[in-house]
């Protein structure tokens, strides 16, 4: 499963990185930067899924159109992920005894680069490659891969994608839908 996802993840950026190096640039005029403010919430997957129930956070994305069908994106923001909460049965010579405890919450700070192609407008497709920094203590920083599917008109941008984070023997993703008002610089 870990390798599958790698690979849909590799796979979206590749063809996002594909349509736009194949665009031939054209002079744009200052309408062509935009800025996006979202809301994103998802479901946790892989190794993070038996910790963590859901994530909700914030993104900025900053976009710059090279023609009206291709645009390059940098996005950054902060997810948390909510814990669990679970049950452990302890057993003693005493008896059997039910402890329910939480799994902790942690944040993370993706920082990331990539492009969105629109091929049906205002349909369109992206890839995104970055870092995510994970906030907690002893957390560490992971491989960002992010292709994504949505729909944007002149002031919403509405977005689902996959982001896998991988590294350190850890690999963990996220199903997202991004909610973002954008306008024009």
């Amino acid at each position: 499963m870990k390798k599958v996802t790698k690979l849909m993840a590799i796979a979206g950026t590749a063809i996002a990185i594909f349509f736009a190096t194949n665009v031939k640039a054209q002079t744009v005029d200052k309408s062509a930067w935009r800025l996006g403010i979202g809301v994103e919430g998802g479901l946790p997957t892989g190794d993070i899924h038996n910790t963590s129930s859901w994530d909700l956070g914030g993104t900025a994305r900053l976009q710059y159109g090279i023609d009206k069908n291709v645009a390059i994106m940098l996005t950054s923001g902060y997810y948390n992920f909510f814990g669990k909460d679970y049950t452990a049965t302890i057993v003693s010579g005493t008896g059997v005894t039910s402890v329910t405890a939480k799994a902790p919450n942690f944040g993370l700070i993706p920082v990331k680069a990539g492009a969105k192609v629109f091929f049906n407008s205002p349909i369109y497709v992206s890839g995104e490659a970055g870092a995510g920094f994970e906030t907690a203590s002893g957390g560490g920083t992971r491989l960002l891969l992010s292709p994504g599917l949505g729909w944007a008109n002149h002031s919403w941008d509405i977005g689902a994608r996959y982001e896998n984070l991988s590294g350190g023997g850890v690999n963990y993703g996220l199903v997202n839908l991004r909610v973002a008002y954008g306008f024009t610089l």
